[in-house]
């Protein structure tokens, strides 16, 4: 009886980049989509628009309580409208400390989701849906 052929080998997998940190989002036990992180490794940061500027241009509040000029990257200028009050991802850069450029956009319902997760950080968190005490009628 002839041998089987033998099969070759599986190459190891080769290194390369360190995979997205994303979360699933499930609703109802069944998951509807995925919502990139802030790639820290990267130098990626939480920020919410605080002004609009103009010529793709965002005054961002960055979670390390820096004001930045945010600049909307090419791939996003006609695909992602951004207001003010949007959670954003973005890029510090390296040799201009006021400059960062925008990532990503969340819509407010992924905002909201990543709040009630506790994934965001204090100080970029406005999207908790609990009553906050500024908020309740007076007595």
């Amino acid at each position: 009886m002839p041998e089987p052929p033998e099969t070759p080998p599986t190459p190891e997998p080769a290194a390369t980049e360190p995979v997205e940190p994303v979360v699933e989002v499930v609703e109802g036990g069944e998951e509807v989509g995925r919502l990139p992180l802030p790639r820290r490794d990267r130098g990626e940061v939480f920020g919410i628009a605080s002004q609009l500027l103009g010529a793709a241009r965002i005054r961002v509040m960055c979670e390390d309580n820096v004001s930045r000029m945010g600049r909307i990257t090419g791939k996003m200028k006609k695909k992602m409208w951004i207001r003010e009050g949007d959670l954003l991802v973005v890029r510090p850069w390296g040799f201009q400390e006021g400059k960062a450029d925008i990532l990503f956009r969340y819509s407010r319902t992924q905002s909201q989701y990543l709040a009630r997760r506790n994934l965001l950080p204090a100080s970029v968190n406005v999207f908790s849906t609990e009553a906050r005490p500024e908020d309740a009628a007076p007595s």
